[in-house]
């Protein structure tokens, strides 16, 4: 599948993931709460989506933040930080092709956000039972973190239509870009 991006749309993936990957090491936040990196993660995923517009940019952009923080060595986990940052944006551009033009801005936001949360946290499940895990442990944890990463996710995903429309009044986003409602 070859995908057509402008060079505008291509150096704003690159800079959203870049912009990802460079917050994610700065803000190495010891919450005690998992889940609490799908926040940047959704955010400068779906503000791709909502400036670019076209499916697959959130996929390049997830791919592109992997092999960032691969040559950067962020995070833990060497080539698979490559998954973490791919799943959860490969999801999202599936979930995309099924809910694009079907609902508003706002709620397409909320869905993408939970289908790359739901990846994000099948992951750690999968990681989990080839670690050895009894399975109703990895299902509870699953859950756990399904439900941790989603409040973030969501938090996320509601702070990109206001983003975009203010990058819209400026003037920022072109007339062929997701309208923000």
């Amino acid at each position: 599948m070859k995908l057509n991006f402008e060079l505008q749309d291509a150096l704003f993936i690159g800079f959203c993931a870049t912009l990802l990957v460079i917050l994610k090491s700065m803000l190495r936040l010891k919450l005690g709460l998992s889940g609490h990196s799908m926040f940047l993660m959704t955010f400068f995923y779906l503000l791709c989506y909502g400036t670019v517009g076209r499916v697959g940019c959130i996929t390049a952009c997830g791919l592109l933040a992997g092999m960032v923080a691969m040559m950067l060595s962020v995070g833990k986990g060497g080539p698979l930080i490559l998954l973490k940052f791919g799943m959860p944006a490969i999801a999202m551009d599936i979930a995309l092709l099924a809910i694009a033009g079907v609902f508003k801005l706002r709620w397409q936001c909320v869905l993408l956000a939970l289908a790359g949360c739901l990846a994000w946290a099948s992951k750690g499940w999968i990681e989990n039972m080839l670690a050895g895990m009894s399975q109703q442990i990895a299902l509870t944890k699953f859950a756990i973190n399904f439900l941790q990463g989603g409040l973030f996710a969501i938090g996320a995903a509601l702070l990109v239509p206001s983003v975009l429309k203010r990058l819209q009044s400026h003037d920022l986003l072109q007339d062929r870009h997701q309208n923000p409602e």
